[in-house]
């Protein structure tokens, strides 16, 4: 379990003075991940907002070595390199511990870098694979992901009189990397910061590849004050619309359950992504959320055995 006060006490890794936007998830989930891990790392990140607002050319606000490669092959780059340095272990030519973390948001990770990514965890590289979700291509200006929520708006799935924002369900990435068969998979968000930090450690400490999907709330693609970013990332949890868990060697175990379940509406409603829905004719679509939500949480608690 995380130590506030060990943790505290640790060098931060991500420098201020970044050009992300105030009330961005990513930076603190970055400043987490680092501060979690207990040998040197190296950082390989996708193109996206994280790689943009921390390595604006020519400087970068990272203390640890930092690889930038395209969208769609963080978990490839990053793979390279350990594979590079497990043969400079196995020559005798390097003898220290490293870890090896590659950062992409949903549009690197769920969509473009998926192929990669598979790749990588299948190959069993010494690798932790981190997603900072925040559901659309919002470097490039808010296009809808396969990490999009149904109803969500997009400047491509605008909501109007055609269509009321994104028509489909949201994929499930995390499912998806448990069914590589990896020793560790699991899900989090920035809100619980000794959860992220304890399963971080935990991935890094785990041989093999792990992943681990984090959610980032996008103050301008939800469309919230930036002094509520982790309120609205603490109320995804509660209405269990993004449940906290983790798959360890394929064994499901809940890190968190609400005393009191929320209705996922409380949550719509904070942010402009939604506004839409909560004009008449949209009932059945409100509706439809709160089912497959509902729906979702069920079955979790059964892979968790969990009453």
């Amino acid at each position: 379990m995380a130590n506030l006060k060990q943790l505290a006490a640790r060098e931060d890794l991500l420098t201020g003075g970044h050009r992300a936007c105030a009330g961005c998830a990513a930076p603190i989930i970055v400043r987490q991940v680092l501060l979690a891990a207990e040998h040197p790392v190296v950082v390989g990140s996708a193109t996206g907002c994280l790689e943009v607002t921390t390595t604006l050319f020519p400087y970068t606000a990272w203390k640890v070595p930092f690889i930038h490669n395209a969208f769609e092959n963080a978990a490839a780059t990053i793979s390279g390199v350990e594979a590079a340095y497990q043969s400079l272990k196995r020559q005798g030519k390097y003898d220290k511990e490293v870890r090896f973390i590659a950062f992409g948001g949903d549009g690197g990770t769920y969509d473009i870098g998926l192929q990669s990514l598979s790749g990588a965890m299948e190959r069993g590289h010494q690798m932790l694979y981190i997603c900072y979700d925040n559901h659309a291509y919002m470097n490039t200006g808010i296009q809808r992901s396969s990490a999009t929520p149904l109803g969500a708006h997009t400047t491509t799935s605008p909501a109007g009189s055609v269509i009321p924002g994104k028509k489909q369900y949201r994929k499930d990435l995390t499912a998806i990397m448990v069914a590589h068969n990896v020793p560790y998979v699991a899900q989090t968000s920035v809100s619980h910061w000794r959860d992220l930090t304890s399963k971080v450690k935990k991935a890094l400490d785990t041989p093999g590849p792990s992943f681990i999907n984090i959610l980032s709330p996008c103050r301008l693609g939800w469309g919230f004050r930036p002094e509520d970013t982790i309120e609205l990332a603490r109320e995804a949890v509660e209405t269990c619309f993004w449940p906290l868990y983790e798959v360890e060697n394929g064994v499901y175990k809940l890190t968190y359950k609400p005393r009191e379940k929320k209705p996922v509406v409380e949550w719509l409603k904070k942010q402009t992504r939604f506004r839409h829905l909560f004009k008449p004719g949209n009932e059945e679509l409100l509706a439809k959320v709160q089912e497959h939500v509902d729906a979702e949480w069920e079955k979790l608690l059964q892979k968790c055995e969990v009453e």
